[in-house]
């Protein structure tokens, strides 16, 4: 059985829980306990990587080789054949998911990370908050609880394209789902992690498509 080991609120191991499920296959899930639990990590890569997510196929370890490989994604797709990941789409694509894990990421994960005490472990707090300071500064979590609002209206006007993108298809490239599409919807189920947030009012096509892709499964598709 395929292992997806994880932070359950990581937007990037979301997009593969996602991935999974769309694909209809039995998996299981690891949860590390703090953001300093990377020691089975770093023995399952031959001390090679120590991020997540990581995806553990019988004896084959998969892991991403850089910030946008989609090494995973690639992986599913080609071993359920799930066509996420069409040639004909292929640079609309990879623009898209440098945009999506660059601009929208920036905000979602701010907006769910104000809330770290109520989703992180009371062992695992302190080492999230100094991953956090260590990466963007001391006080950034203060500093984003501050800058609440308009981080908020900021991802708004940020998914705006995206609510254009599909008043006219049901998902954002075509009549399938394609790898985007799993990749927005990972990035937007981190911001609600934390049940704080309402859907924005100014997006309701996205919310459209948003239910659309969260129930859609491959067998819809298979022809």
């Amino acid at each position: 059985m395929i292992e997806l080991i994880q932070f359950p609120w990581s937007p990037f191991c979301l997009v593969q829980r996602h991935i999974l499920r769309f694909a209809g296959v039995r998996f299981k899930t690891t949860n590390l306990q703090c953001i300093g639990d990377r020691a089975r990590i770093w023995k399952l890569t031959k001390a090679r990587y120590y991020g997540v997510p990581i995806l553990r196929d019988g004896t084959r370890v998969v892991f991403e080789t850089d910030e946008t490989s989609q090494v995973i994604g690639k992986y599913l797709d080609r071993k359920f054949k799930l066509n996420l990941f069409p040639r004909e789409r292929e640079g609309e694509q990879i623009i898209l998911w440098q945009y999506l894990e660059g601009e929208i990421e920036s905000l979602t994960f701010k907006l769910n990370d104000i809330y770290y005490r109520e989703f992180v472990a009371q062992a695992g707090q302190l080492s999230f908050l100094r991953h956090k300071e260590r990466k963007f500064g001391r006080g950034c979590i203060e500093a984003w609880r501050a800058q609440r609002a308009s981080l908020l209206a900021g991802l708004v006007a940020k998914l705006t394209p995206f609510e254009r993108m599909v008043m006219h298809r049901p998902f954002l490239l075509r009549d399938r789902p394609s790898f985007v599409d799993f990749d927005l919807l990972g990035l937007l189920d981190n911001f609600l992690y934390s049940g704080h947030y309402a859907w924005p009012a100014r997006l309701p096509q996205l919310h459209q498509w948003y239910c659309r892709i969260t129930a859609a499964r491959l067998t819809q598709f298979v022809t």
